[in-house]
């Protein structure tokens, strides 16, 4: 079965199936509590294995960290994956195969599952390095002006344009990433993820700069990435996001050499 149409805008899809879009909703709501909660009652067990004091991490230390990277991927993007999975369940609604919806979605999170083995690496790394606290907020100023500085700059490269094109029409990804059955369906969720992991791997980055345990850093970055998917014309929002961020680099190195 392949898709028709180009199909309608994502706002479109999500006002048309909003019944769909509760489980989701839900699942990102229980992340978003999840990670209120760890900002809020910093002194609970759980929270203190997520937040190790030293690099001298246990293998306890290592499951809590990653456990926390992948509910807040979770939370932060699968709001803005809404138009794609309602358009792919819809699809196969009407061919009678709901089952294939369930492996694209596995396969979209595992992706963002994956990029949170990274970011704990690199989370362990930086930690040893003493660029990091256990907030997990950079402690070098020159990192945190590189990091906003190659995020402003990402902005601008054909690779998150073309990314994010394909994040923003689902139908159109579909009319050319379609393949049949239940492996088909993980594969075309795998490429999705990618190409949502290639459209904001940078924004992600930016989480070293204002601290996991921020939540209005964290909400601030979600709601950017959903702008640019979701709001009409949202394509616009990338370069002037680019500009920001690269200013706000430039003043944070002005202000180490000044």
């Amino acid at each position: 079965m392949q898709p028709e149409t180009a199909g309608p805008s994502p706002l479109t899809v999500l006002r048309g199936h909003r019944r769909e879009a509760i489980p989701i909703v839900l699942a990102a709501a229980a992340g978003w509590t999840f990670l209120v909660w760890g900002a809020l009652d910093m002194q609970s067990p759980l929270a203190r294995l997520m937040m190790p004091m030293s690099a001298d991490w246990s293998a306890v230390n290592f499951a809590a960290v990653f456990v926390m990277w992948a509910v807040m991927m979770a939370a932060m993007m699968l709001p803005s994956a809404l138009p794609m999975l309602l358009t792919f369940a819809h699809l196969n609604r009407r061919a009678g195969t709901p089952g294939r919806t369930r492996s694209f979605a596995a396969a979209y999170v595992a992706i963002w599952s994956a990029f949170s083995v990274l970011a704990t690496a690199l989370q362990w790394v930086l930690q040893a390095a003493e660029l990091s606290n256990p907030m997990i907020v950079v402690t070098s100023p020159w990192l945190g002006a590189a990091l906003l500085a190659i995020a402003g700059i990402f902005q601008f490269t054909p690779l998150k344009r073309a990314c994010l094109h394909h994040c923003r029409t689902p139908m159109g990804f579909l009319l050319t990433d379609w393949r049949g059955g239940t492996g088909g369906a993980w594969t075309m969720g795998l490429r999705h993820g990618a190409y949502c992991l290639g459209c904001c791997w940078a924004l992600m980055a930016l989480l070293f700069v204002g601290g996991v345990m921020n939540i209005l850093w964290i909400a601030a970055l979600a709601a950017l990435v959903a702008a640019e998917k979701l709001m009409p014309r949202g394509e616009r929002i990338a370069p002037a996001l680019g500009v920001i961020l690269i200013g706000a680099g430039a003043v944070h190195l002005a202000w180490l050499l000044g």
